[in-house]
């Protein structure tokens, strides 16, 4: 990938990889506090890189990749990530998070697999409407 051969070009030139935010189709967790700059992915005295993942109290690992772009794809897969997220729709800028997993703020997946936009108006939970796509509900 396109990815890949950047990631292996900047290692020939003895640079370290600016952090890709979306790599195979995903969403990928940045992280500004892990020196790797991905979330549950850590560098290994081996020179490569692991994706680990806490399940219910338990720490999982996920697997030894050659690049922390390969171990950040194996953590989004892993983690049931959504799709990259758009920033623009319908002539608006969308409300990114890197915290929520629809990639939207204030949307939510419910269990019918539709997203619903709430928001806090004067500390009242206000339901905005239920949508098809993540992309709908943020819009």
């Amino acid at each position: 990938t396109a990815v890949e051969a950047a990631v292996a070009f900047a290692r020939a030139a003895g640079q370290a990889p600016a952090v890709v935010t979306e790599a195979g189709g995903l969403r990928l967790h940045v992280s500004s506090v892990n020196s790797t700059g991905y979330r549950c992915v850590y560098a290994s005295d081996s020179g490569r890189f692991q994706a680990r993942r806490d399940v219910e109290g338990r720490d999982v690992f996920l697997g030894t990749y050659a690049t922390a772009v390969e171990a950040a794809v194996a953590f989004a897969r892993a983690a049931g990530q959504a799709p990259a997220v758009v920033t623009e729709a319908g002539g608006l800028r969308l409300h990114v998070s890197s915290v929520n997993s629809t990639g939207y703020r204030c949307v939510y997946a419910s269990d019918s697999g539709r997203f619903q936009a709430r928001r806090d108006v004067e500390g009242r939970d206000v339901f905005l409407g239920t949508y098809a796509t993540a992309v709908e509900a943020a819009v």
